[in-house]
């Protein structure tokens, strides 16, 4: 799990600028698509997929009046069919790569997929050959500047609320829960009226491996050109997000 949310953290500053936030935008729609269609309709209240959904939307800095036809769209006659396919892969120095995908074509998706990892050094694997690298976490990212109450105290709540573990950035506090107990730690959330940057369900590496920053940074090149495929929606890996490749990454932000 080490330097997992640092990368996060970083994401989220570069985040300001970022020229992609059309795409940023085309996810959050999507995952609210999927929400409404799996989870169990079109009310946030009687569904905790969309409730999240709609958190990560507001992340991004979505409009409500988008979030809200986004909703609309999704639980109509003509609403996009969308499915949630996942991939596994190794890309160069063997980093293991656990990629999610909403896709309404999978031919597409998968190859996609399949051409960037073979243009980028890496190659497509079967599903489950690399699933036991990973584990599943509920992960929650809150602004310091959110958080209102005393931060000792707020620890406690959080612990009593499931978290496993808590990291402390100069900007952001990122809370891992054990999976079972993500829907847990959303309500704990919500009843300290705390306002999340995100929250998902994200698969961690057991284990990770760690490599000279200049490989490093063709791992993390790899990972922006998946990010790049408006069909993926998380790219996982296990490779250690070292302070030096840190510092190189904040002096590029």
């Amino acid at each position: 799990m080490a330097g997992h949310s640092k990368w996060a953290n970083i994401k989220h500053r570069k985040g300001a600028q970022d020229k992609k936030r059309a795409k940023q935008f085309t996810r959050a729609i999507k995952e609210i698509s999927v929400a409404v269609k799996e989870g169990g309709g079109p009310d946030p209240e009687a569904n905790p997929a969309l409730r999240n959904a709609i958190s990560n939307a507001k992340g991004v800095n979505m409009p409500k009046d988008t979030i809200e036809r986004a909703i609309k769209k999704a639980s109509g006659a003509d609403a996009d069919n969308y499915e949630l396919v996942t991939f596994e892969g190794y890309g160069p120095n063997g980093i293991a790569f656990f990629i999610e995908c909403t896709t309404d074509n999978t031919n597409r998706t998968v190859a996609s997929v399949r051409s960037t990892f073979s243009k980028n050094g890496g190659n497509l694997g079967t599903n489950g050959s690399l699933e036991f690298l990973f584990d599943k976490k509920g992960v929650f990212t809150i602004e310091r500047e959110k958080i209102e109450m005393n931060l000792e105290e707020f620890e406690l709540e959080l612990i009593e609320g499931g978290a496993s573990k808590i990291e402390k950035e100069d900007d952001y506090i990122t809370i891992y829960t054990d999976f079972n107990d993500f829907g847990l730690m959303a309500s704990k959330l919500e009843e300290l009226e705390i306002e999340v940057k995100s929250s998902e369900v994200q698969r961690i590496p057991m284990n990770t491996v760690e490599l000279p920053v200049e490989d490093a940074k063709k791992i993390l090149n790899l990972v922006e050109k998946f990010e790049d495929d408006d069909d993926v929606q998380n790219v996982y890996h296990n490779m250690e997000i070292t302070d030096n490749l840190m510092e190189e990454m904040e002096k590029e932000a």
